[in-house]
């Protein structure tokens, strides 16, 4: 796509999942609920990428700050995700997804990390859409890793380019974000793909969460293909 054209269909869609716990909250449920309704947003939004033909889609489930949760939240998230990871494998084989993780896996709990493992290989084959989950992930965490990466190869200082550190990110090989959606109402990235992020278009919708479903993805691809992208020309 040449600078300053109209794009009516991103390659890359990025996700900030927030607002499970204000969606619990208002129905006074616990919060736990709300993250397994989050959960269950998540199977349709995914069914509605693969409809739409979007080859890239990223996730951000789980932020390496959501550690100063409470124990029995942290702890419920993971149960949560390995159980989602067990159930939903073959469906997402069968959709032709392939899931990849971005994020320190080795930070994780043995269980979690072994389902992890487990749905990568499995679904290592998908050629339909690439599902990148950000569990334990977090964009600063991302480029420290990255800068160790260059230094243990050796790579002399003057060498280094943005291509050089792009190559190093967790997202390597990958086409950054068009767009990234922030549910919630909030407007901010959280620390989320900031590298990768520098010319995605941003859109924010006050849905929570647990509500946003394929309409809602509708109208933001929509709201994307209405604007012109120019690159900071």
């Amino acid at each position: 796509m040449a600078r300053g054209e109209r794009a009516e269909a991103p390659t890359h869609v990025a996700i900030i999942m927030d607002g499970n716990r204000r969606w619990a909250r208002a129905r006074g449920v616990g919060e736990l609920d709300g993250h397994a309704a989050g959960v269950e947003a998540i199977r349709e939004i995914l069914r509605h990428a693969v409809r739409r033909g979007i080859p890239v889609l990223t996730l951000y489930a789980f932020s390496r700050e959501n550690w100063a949760r409470t124990d029995a939240e942290v702890v419920g998230l993971f149960g949560l995700l390995e159980t989602a990871i067990r159930s939903e494998t073959d469906e997402l084989r069968a959709q032709g997804v392939q899931v990849r993780l971005l994020g320190r896996l080795e930070e994780l709990p043995i269980a979690t990390r072994a389902s992890i493992e487990s749905a990568l290989a499995a679904t290592s084959g998908g050629d339909r859409l690439i599902l990148n989950i950000a569990f334990n992930y977090a964009g600063r965490t991302e480029l420290v890793d990255a800068v160790r990466r260059i230094v243990r190869s050796g790579e002399p200082p003057e060498a280094i380019d943005e291509a050089t550190i792009a190559s190093a990110l967790y997202t390597a090989e990958l086409p950054d974000p068009d767009l990234v959606i922030r549910t919630g109402g909030e407007q901010r990235l959280s620390n989320f793909l900031i590298w990768q992020s520098a010319y995605a278009e941003l859109i924010t919708s006050d849905t929570l969460w647990p509500d946003f479903g394929p309409a809602d993805l509708d109208l933001a691809l929509a709201e994307y293909a209405s604007r012109t992208r120019r690159f900071g020309r």
